[in-house]
């Protein structure tokens, strides 16, 4: 584990794999940490660099003063893979990290060549919604939205397991500001036109029970770019890595073969 001293913010990171091997960026949802990915790791293809990293305001990562702006949240990325001499990624982007993805690629093509769009849309939600939410966790703190967050975020079956308490711990335990700020830059973000511009590789994954970002969210999404592919993982909601970790290695350890990047 590494922090990247950002100047204006301090990104909590980790490297696993290959560190000569071809750079694989994961970004994480909003309420998580890069721990979001641990059940996935064991299960990728050898020989290639695995980089995770916490959001502002999330995990081990410093707390800059909210609001934040998706531009923010695409800075951070772009800021810390160029001190990594990162190019060339295949970017995987769950939620707010598939809008941070989004975002970056518009941006930057030298940084992206594919990219997974996971569980995620070009724009999520409605402006008054996420700020109903702010104002809930300004007032009460992120405990009083917990049990609604759980019931979007998994399957019914999943939500009667024991398992259930670490993702609301983790939930639970983000700092208030981080988890307003980066909810103020999804509410502030719509990404249809710079998405439909791209034209690099694009996997769409979503979960059947996800409550947050519908498939047909996520699929409309993917749509925008020609060439793209779309996969439903069953049995699972906003967070398939958690809950169907050997499905979702293997649609993107298929999806790195397609691509050329192992």
């Amino acid at each position: 584990m590494h922090i990247a001293d950002l100047g204006n913010v301090q990104l909590h990171y980790r490297i696993d794999g290959d560190p000569d091997g071809a750079p694989v960026v994961f970004s994480n949802s909003l309420g998580t940490d890069l721990r979001l990915w641990d059940d996935v790791m064991p299960l990728l293809p050898k020989g290639l660099k695995y980089i995770r990293y916490d959001k502002r305001g999330h995990g081990l990562s410093s707390l800059p003063p909210a609001p934040y702006s998706m531009d923010d949240l695409v800075d951070d990325v772009e800021s810390l893979l160029d001190l990594l001499n990162v190019r060339d990624c295949l970017f995987v982007g769950l939620s707010i990290g598939g809008m941070i993805g989004q975002g970056l690629a518009a941006r930057r093509l030298d940084l992206v060549r594919a990219m997974v769009l996971s569980n995620t849309g070009a724009k999520i939600a409605t402006p008054d919604v996420l700020a109903t939410r702010i104002a809930e966790v300004n007032a009460n703190g992120i405990e009083a939205l917990a049990d609604g967050v759980m019931e979007r975020w998994f399957s019914r079956a999943f939500r009667a397991t024991p398992d259930l308490a670490i993702w609301r711990n983790m939930l639970t335990r983000q700092p208030a500001m981080g988890y307003v700020g980066c909810t103020a830059a999804i509410a502030g973000t719509d990404l249809y036109t710079p998405t439909s511009g791209l034209r690099v590789p694009v996997l769409g994954i979503a979960g059947d029970e996800d409550g947050s970002t519908p498939s047909d969210l996520v699929r409309e999404t993917v749509d925008l770019v020609p060439g793209s592919k779309f996969e439903l993982i069953r049995k699972a909601g906003h967070l398939p890595c958690v809950e169907q970790p050997k499905a979702y290695a293997a649609i993107l350890s298929d999806f790195l073969r397609e691509t050329g990047h192992i």
